[in-house]
């Protein structure tokens, strides 16, 4: 299996009472070593159902609509699907994906804000009717290739500090709302709802008050224009954390109770994507170089002292190119730790960790205490499924890691008792003794 849900070979194995998933990983590590010593993740999809009951116990009756782009390996949007979850695609590969799920049209939102011509009318062709629009001309290409489209305008949102200036960067003001309307009615184009995003960084959720308040201000103007307005989308921004869930459910609950309540027949949905997956997977890395500060050449006149502590630099299979990708845009969200047992009276030494490129941009961790390590030994990074485990690139030819799915015995009777189960699904399960013996890299999916 290559990472697809066409093959539908992917694997998940069943631990019980007696492995954990840190068994799985050391067992990993041991196979790579002698086998290439290749990056790879574990995924536990457990985790993906106790976050769907956190869901459910605190933001119900929201419904979330995944965003296919934070995370779309097979074992995820399988086991989302299979919960009964909506999913957000920006792009033709995320709609087919999901399509192969069995998903129905109702339940997928296309919701890239520059959308290429081609995929809408492939949205059109497949009865993905709802989709996101923030500018006269987005609407008219609309208009153009998919009469039937459904539009959530994109309204901003009025944080725009400094880590939230994607915000406004998609977006529609109040003032240029009434205009998109009255194009909208011009093309025969139906409007049924509102949209807008709030960054998971923005620390003041006041802005989901504001936010709210101007999506109801846009209900009320599309009353004017005679659209029958439905949905109200309040994005994602859900950190995984579930007392920021419930904070962002304290500030947001009283507001929608008073201006979309249950009998205005609005539904309310949510795209909760890092929510979901971020602590799900775990990520193996090996240190393929290594250099030090005493390699490089000191200026003229400065000799090196034996007394001076040196500063690692390590080299690792994985990077910016690949799974550490966010890290182009935002603060990586997660500390590597050191897979290898060593004392705990053990000196740490300033070091820095870098991706297979080459490439100045690759830069994985600037500054962090460790041993002294060796090439070969082994990194760990929890918190790596959001984000990172989408289309890659293959820079200078480096693999993509291999992914191992793995369920606690205790998950599978949740979701057995729930009767969350399919046949598809059900295949793919395998038991996982205590006594952890793997076996070969096809008993997993393997995402290359």
């Amino acid at each position: 299996m290559k990472g697809f849900l066409e093959d539908a070979n992917y694997s998940v194995g069943l631990l019980d009472e007696g492995a954990t998933l840190a068994d799985v990983i050391d067992n990993c590590i041991y196979e790579h070593t002698h086998t290439g010593k290749r990056a790879f993740y574990v995924g536990d999809l457990g985790k993906l159902v106790k976050k769907n009951t956190q869901w459910q116990n605190v933001m119900a009756p929201i419904k979330p609509f995944y965003p296919v782009k934070c995370n779309s390996t097979p074992g995820v949007l399988e086991i989302l699907g299979t919960l009964g979850i909506g999913f957000a695609c920006s792009n033709k590969s995320e709609m087919v994906l999901v399509q192969d799920l069995g998903i129905s049209p109702e339940n997928i939102i296309y919701t890239n804000p520059c959308k290429q011509a081609s995929q809408i009318k492939y949205a059109a062709k497949t009865g993905i009717n709802i989709m996101t629009c923030d500018n006269d001309i987005e609407l008219k290409k609309i208009a153009r290739s998919h009469p039937n489209a459904k539009l959530l305008l994109h309204i901003a949102t009025e944080d725009i500090t400094a880590d939230e200036e994607m915000n406004m960067k998609f977006g529609t003001t109040l003032k240029n709302c009434r205009h998109l309307m009255e194009c909208a009615k011009e093309f025969g184009i139906q409007i049924v709802g509102v949209k807008f995003h709030i960054s998971s960084t923005c620390k003041d959720l006041q802005t989901y008050i504001h936010a709210i308040s101007d999506a109801r201000c846009v209900f009320d103007m599309a009353e004017e224009f005679g659209f029958e307005m439905n949905i109200l989308d309040i994005g994602g921004g859900f950190t995984g954390s579930e007392l920021q869930l419930e904070e962002v459910n304290h500030v947001i609950r009283p507001l929608l109770d008073v201006y979309f309540p249950k009998e205005s027949g609005v539904n309310v949905i949510a795209e909760p994507g890092c929510y979901y997956v971020s602590s799900a997977f775990t990520l193996a890395v090996n240190i393929i170089a290594k250099k030090t500060e005493c390699d490089k050449l000191l200026p003229s006149g400065v000799e090196q002292t034996r007394d001076d502590e040196p500063v690692f630099t390590y080299y690792i299979n994985d990077g910016v190119y690949g799974s550490f990708a966010s890290k182009l845009f935002e603060k990586l969200n997660t500390t590597p730790e050191v897979h290898k047992k060593y004392k705990e009276d053990e000196p740490l030494f300033t070091s820095s960790l870098w991706g297979p490129s080459c490439d100045e941009l690759d830069q994985i961790v600037e500054n962090c205490l460790l041993p002294e390590l060796s090439v070969g030994d082994w990194l760990i990074f929890a918190n790596m499924g959001s984000g990172t485990l989408g289309e890659q690139s293959t820079f200078n030819d480096y693999q993509r890691p291999l992914i191992y799915y793995m369920m606690s015995f205790s998950d599978w009777d949740e979701m057995q008792d729930a009767g969350i189960t399919s046949d598809t699904l059900m295949k793919n399960f395998f038991f996982v003794p205590s006594c952890i013996q793997l076996g070969s890299e096809d008993r997993f999916s393997t995402a290359a």
